[in-house]
C-alpha cells in the first residue's frame, strides 16, 4: 500500500515517541528510516520501527552519548547503549567539523545497536564535500567463508565521494541478506532467498527461523568475508567486544578526508563527473543492464517518491504500528 510522505514521517515519529525517545531524537531517527524506504529498503525503513520497540522490551531508551578522548583529528563515543541511528548522527557531526578543519577526521563509536544504513551518513559527509569510510559491526550472525557458524556480523561497509551531482557512495553488507531481513521475514512469514543462510547443521535453509540457530552466508564468497572480518576488527578498534552481544555493544567508524587538501575541489569534482560519465557510456554486455555507480539508482526511486510524495509500506507493517499507538 502507498501513504503519503507526510503520514509516513508523523507514523515514525509518533511511533518512536509512543516507545520512549524525545521528540527531537524521534524526528532524527525517524528521518533516517523515511530515507531508507524511500531508497527501497524496506526492512531498514518503517519495518524497523517493531525491530527497535521489541529490543527495548517496554524500557525507556538511553540517551547518553559520552566524548572518553578526543583530539583536534579524532574521536572515541562511548554510546552507553545509546541507539546506533543517534550515536552515528553525533560521530558523524564530529568528523565533518573535524575534517573540514584539518582535513582528515576519525571518529570511533562503542556500546551502540543498530546503527542503520551507512549511505545516510555518507550522505551527509558528501555534502560537505567530504570524503569518508564508515563501518559498523554487530552481534554474530554471519559465517566465514566455508563455515555454518556465526562469526561475524552483518558487518557494512561504506565508502562515499563528493560530486557535482548524486554522490557516488558504495554501501554493502557483508552478509547474503540482513539482520533485518530475516526479522521481516519472520513477521510477514515469507522464505528467505536461496543460499542464504544455514541452519544449526549448516544445511542451506530459507526458513528465516532456523538462521539464528544457524548463520546467515557470508556475501562475496572469501573476499566478502575477508570484508566483514575487516570491519569486525574496525569494531573492535572503536571499542567494541570480539564478539558483541544480541544487539548490544557494537562499535561504529567513520573517517572523513577533505579531498580540497589534496587538490582544488573543482579539479576534483571535474574528474569525478568525467569517471562517471565514462561509466554511463560504457556499453552493456549481451543480457546485461546499463552500467551505473552505487547509490545511483536508490537517490533515483526517493527522489521518484518525493516528487509522487508517496512510500510504499507492507500493510501488515503500517496497521501494527498503527496498533501501537492505539494502545
Amino acid at each position: 500500500m502507498k501513504i503519503s510522505l507526510s503520514e509516513a514521517q508523523q507514523l515514525a515519529h509518533d511511533v518512536l515517541v509512543r516507545t520512549g525517545f524525545s521528540p527531537d531524537n524521534a524526528s532524527t531517527i525517524a528521518t533516517h528510516l523515511i530515507d531508507s524506504q524511500l531508497r527501497g529498503y524496506h526492512s531498514a525503513g518503517l519495518a524497523r520501527l517493531l525491530a527497535i520497540r521489541d529490543r527495548l522490551g517496554g524500557k525507556a531508551p538511553v540517551d547518553n552519548i559520552e566524548i572518553t578522548n578526543e583530539t583536534p583529528v579524532l574521536a572515541h563515543l562511548d554510546g552507553h547503549d545509546t541507539f546506533g541511528y543517534l550515536v552515528g548522527e553525533k560521530a558523524t557531526e564530529m568528523a565533518i567539523e573535524k575534517a573540514k578543519l584539518l582535513g582528515i577526521a576519525i571518529i570511533g563509536a562503542s556500546n551502540t545497536w543498530t546503527t542503520g544504513m551507512l549511505a545516510y551518513y555518507a550522505e551527509k559527509a558528501a555534502k560537505e564535500n567530504l570524503v569518508t569510510i564508515i563501518s559498523s559491526n554487530s552481534t554474530p550472525w554471519v559465517a566465514v567463508q566455508g563455515g555454518y557458524k556465526a562469526i561475524n556480523g552483518t558487518n557494512p561497509l561504506c565508502i562515499g565521494f563528493p560530486s557535482s551531482d548524486v554522490p557516488i557512495i558504495l554501501d554493502i553488507a557483508t552478509s547474503q541478506i540482513l539482520h533485518a531481513d530475516i526479522v521481516l521475514a519472520q513477521r510477514l512469514g515469507t522464505e528467505l532467498p536461496p543460499n542464504s543462510a544455514f541452519n544449526a547443521q549448516g544445511e542451506p535453509t530459507t526458513n528465516p527461523w532456523e538462521v539464528f540457530e544457524g548463520a546467515i552466508a557470508p556475501w562475496g564468497g572469501y573476499k566478502g568475508s575477508g570484508l566483514a572480518s575487516i570491519v569486525q576488527l574496525f569494531g573492535i578498534l572503536a571499542g567494541s567486544p570480539a564478539f558483541p552481544p544480541m544487539l548490544k555493544q557494537f562499535g561504529f567508524t567513520i573517517i572523513a578526508v577533505d579531498p580540497s587538501k589534496f587538490r582544488p575541489l573543482e579539479d576534483y569534482k571535474i574528474q569525478v563527473d568525467a569517471y562517471r560519465q565514462g561509466i554511463k557510456e560504457t556499453p552493456a554486455a549481451a543480457g546485461q543492464p546499463s552500467p551505473r555507480l552505487p547509490f545511483e539508482k536508490s537517490a533515483r526511486l526517493r527522489n521518484e517518491a518525493v516528487e509522487v510524495g508517496e512510500v510504499e509500506v507492507d500493510e501488515r507493517i503500517y496497521h501494527a504500528l498503527l496498533g501501537i499507538l492505539v494502545k
